[in-house]
C-alpha cells in the first residue's frame, strides 16, 4: 500500500477512535511530515487524497481540521431513540426531572385534555457515544400508560407508549433554530451562543387523541433532519 494511503489510514482510524475528538487541529504538512518521517511530497499527496482529510469541496490552504460527524434523522412520526437504535447507535438517556402533576393551562389545550386532568412532565438529557445530543422537555397524558424515572432511562418515550396501546398517527411539528443559553450550554457541553436545533412536536394517535407535546433541542453541529420533497 502506498505510504500517502496508510498515512490517510492512520489518522482516519485516530479520528474514529476518539484519539483524534472533534475540533483537534492537525499540524501542518511540514510538520507532520517531520513526525512520520516522510518525504514533504508524500505528506501533500495524504492531505490532497480525496477522503476523511479533503472532503469534496473543501479548500487547500485552509488547515485541517476533526470535526464532528452528524446524527441525520429523517422527518418521519419515529422517536430519537428508535431512529439512533435503528442506525446502530447506542443512545443513552439521563432523567433530569420527573413528576407527574396537574397539568397547566397550556398543556391542556396543546393536548386537549378536560381541566384538572394530570400529565407525566420530565426533561432528558439524550447522549450518543457519551456524547451530549438533545435536550427534551416532554408532557404525556397519564391515561394512557404509567411512566417512571427507571423506564424513561431504559428506553425511548415512544416505545413505552406503544406498549401501552397507542398507534400513532400523525403529529404537528415546528423545526426552527436557537443559540445555547447558559443553561442549555452546560447541559451540550457547547459555548452559551452555539447554534441550536429546535423542535416542538405534538403527537396524534389513531383514536384521535393527543398524546403526547414536547419541547427539544439538539446541538446543531451533531444534528441534523433529512426530508424527502415532492410535487403535487
Amino acid at each position: 500500500m502506498p505510504l500517502y494511503h496508510q498515512v490517510v489510514q492512520g489518522i482516519e482510524a485516530a479520528i474514529y477512535s476518539g484519539v483524534l475528538e472533534p475540533g483537534s487541529r492537525l499540524d501542518n504538512e511540514i510538520d507532520l511530515a517531520a513526525q512520520l518521517n516522510l518525504s514533504r511530497p508524500t505528506m501533500r499527496k495524504a492531505m490532497d487524497e480525496p477522503g476523511p482529510l479533503r472532503p469534496a469541496g473543501a479548500q487547500a490552504g485552509v488547515g485541517t481540521q476533526v470535526v464532528s460527524s452528524q446524527v441525520r434523522r429523517p422527518l418521519e412520526l419515529s422517536s430519537l431513540y428508535d431512529d439512533l437504535t435503528n442506525n446502530g447507535k447506542k443512545p443513552t438517556t439521563e432523567v433530569l426531572s420527573f413528576s407527574h402533576l396537574e397539568a397547566d393551562d397550556a398543556t391542556v389545550t396543546t393536548l386537549q385534555l378536560p381541566a384538572g386532568s394530570k400529565v407525566y412532565h420530565f426533561t432528558r438529557l439524550r447522549r450518543v457515544g457519551g456524547k451530549p445530543l438533545a435536550l427534551m422537555e416532554n408532557w404525556v397524558r397519564d391515561d394512557i400508560a404509567e411512566m417512571d424515572e427507571a423506564m424513561l432511562k431504559a428506553e425511548g418515550l415512544y416505545s413505552i407508549l406503544r406498549r401501552g396501546g397507542v398507534n400513532f398517527r400523525l403529529a404537528t411539528q415546528r423545526i426552527g433554530a436557537m443559540t445555547a443559553n447558559d443553561y442549555q450550554a452546560s447541559m451540550l457541553d457547547t459555548p452559551a451562543g452555539s447554534a441550536l436545533v429546535t423542535m416542538e412536536r405534538t403527537a396524534v394517535d389513531d383514536t384521535g387523541r393527543r398524546v403526547e407535546t414536547g419541547h427539544h433541542v439538539y446541538r446543531a453541529d451533531s444534528y441534523s433532519f433529512e426530508m424527502t420533497l415532492v410535487q403535487r
